[in-house]
């Protein structure tokens, strides 16, 4: 078998530039033509009561945003052609509410996870870092959908405004009560920030493929939301020929994604206690998480060992 020349790569790094690039039109030609109706229901919205809005404008807007994915999707199945291996796929329905969590990598990860629930549970709603919401269409978009947004205050500025500890997660709980009207996924990435090898030796991660959880807004969405949740449905993403960039997909780089699932019961009394408040809950919520990260690791340590 010939091994691949320098004039081979040269080539195949012409060609898949030349595909991201015809990617990046397509999706900015798709991405513009519903922005201009995302806007106008946008207004609509603003305009209108609360409770005619979310009977007018809000259903017209998910279905926008239902389209925009779908059109990303088809994209990534018929023209790239990915693969995707999922195992462990069974609760689904969009009359009931989903808490999920995932290990997270890339950009792609929210595709990977679109890919695996669109149109089979009802769309999944991130936490979203509150500077995101300025990002032109996409941010306005997960403004109107009610994507709630965190506020992460550092070390340093909590310690010039101690008055402001707290205030994060309250403003997630605040964001997740809205949720409780209608059956809603929340996808909550524990890690609070994309895995780099530089970030795992900086955080000193006891965890060999995972940063450190962060299980506040999961615990606020519990108790935000009560009794709705019956599982964790905890996702597992391994991408064997390394990870991708949002490029990397865009020229058709992305291959292969092999995902695990595994609904993981939620004690009872989560959703009943202080998160805040109570010492002993705020510990036994993290030790479950941690315990949840474990399990994750040892998975992604087989997923490498059997590449």
């Amino acid at each position: 078998m010939s091994k691949a020349t320098p004039s081979t790569d040269f080539t195949r790094l012409l060609i898949s530039t030349g595909i991201g690039i015809i990617s990046s039109f397509a999706l900015l030609i798709h991405t513009l033509f519903l922005g201009v109706f995302l806007y106008a229901f946008i207004l609509l919205r603003i305009i209108l009561p609360a409770r005619q809005a979310q009977q007018l404008a809000n259903p017209v807007i998910t279905a926008i945003a239902t389209l925009w994915l779908a059109g990303i999707l088809w994209w990534l199945n018929h023209i790239h052609r990915v693969r995707w291996d999922i195992s462990g796929l069974s609760r689904q329905g969009k009359n009931d509410w989903y808490l999920l969590s995932a290990n997270h990598q890339s950009w792609v990860d929210i595709f990977v996870l679109y890919q695996i629930y669109h149109g089979k549970v009802p769309l999944l709603k991130f936490f979203i870092k509150k500077e995101l919401a300025y990002v032109p269409i996409v941010g306005q978009a997960w403004w109107a959908l009610d994507f709630p947004f965190m506020r992460r205050y550092s070390k340093q500025f909590l310690a010039k405004h101690p008055e402001k500890a707290g205030d994060d997660l309250k403003e997630t709980q605040k964001a997740c009560e809205k949720f409780s009207r209608t059956p809603t996924s929340v996808m909550n990435f524990l890690e609070g920030t994309r895995f780099t090898r530089e970030k795992h030796r900086n955080q000193q991660s006891p965890f060999k493929y995972l940063l450190k959880p962060k299980a506040g807004g999961l615990a606020f969405a519990i108790q935000a939301l009560g009794d709705k949740f019956s599982a964790l449905t905890n996702v597992t993403i391994y991408y064997p020929q390394g990870i991708p960039t949002f490029w990397d997909m865009m020229c058709g780089r992305f291959k292969h994604a092999v995902i695990r699932i595994e609904e993981q019961p939620i004690p009872e009394h989560f959703s009943k206690g202080d998160y805040q408040n109570d010492d002993a809950l705020r510990l036994e919520i993290q030790q479950w998480v941690t315990q949840i990260w474990e399990e994750k690791d040892k998975l992604l340590a087989q997923m490498h060992r059997q590449q």
